[in-house]
């Protein structure tokens, strides 16, 4: 590329840009925009060119932005009905899930500590507005999900049933959080 004295070129690799105010051999100086003369080597320069003439040489400027309006109008996101109904935060109630070790724990102690878990969770939820939850209790006898449907039906802005059982199976219980309740 040919360079010339007063060009305006912006340094490759850097975040400076100046024009050209003396070039000897394969050196070029260039004043910064904020007055300082640095020097480069041809190489490490490349000639800014004003947008017009880069992008738009040879057409019209009123039908490039009509071109790049017509293709904006129809690219629109679909969210897609299943991704829209995915809840925004997941439980997971196994106790390994919980706690690091629970060998010298009663199941008394887990259960509680599983429900004390869920209901922390929900509280938080319910602070966060947060409009769906699933609990993941796992299938087991049973226990820990008759204690979170207890749990649940003590909340007057709440209703819960099944999860996605193509997701889930039959472990898990999801929670909607209705957002506009007077208290």
């Amino acid at each position: 590329m040919l360079f010339k004295i007063g060009d305006k070129v912006s340094v490759l690799d850097e975040d400076i840009s100046g024009i050209i105010t003396k070039i000897s051999g394969d050196a070029i100086t260039i004043e910064t925009e904020d007055g300082f003369d640095m020097d480069f080597s041809i190489s490490e320069v490349i000639k800014e060119q004003p947008l017009s003439s880069k992008l738009f040489a040879g057409t019209d400027l009123t039908s490039v932005i009509n071109e790049k309006e017509k293709s904006y109008k129809h690219k629109s996101v679909k969210v897609k009905p299943k991704e829209r109904s995915l809840p925004a935060m997941e439980v997971d109630l196994h106790i390994h899930q919980i706690t690091t070790s629970n060998k010298h724990m009663s199941n008394y102690d887990m259960l509680n500590l599983q429900l004390d878990t869920a209901r922390y969770k929900l509280e938080f939820a319910i602070k966060k507005r947060i409009q769906k939850v699933v609990f993941i209790h796992g299938v087991g006898e049973g226990i820990l999900k008759a204690e979170l449907d207890f749990l649940f039906s003590r909340y007057e802005n709440v209703k819960f049933y099944e999860a996605d059982y193509q997701k889930y199976g039959s472990g898990a219980t999801e929670v909607y959080i209705f957002q506009n309740t007077k208290s």
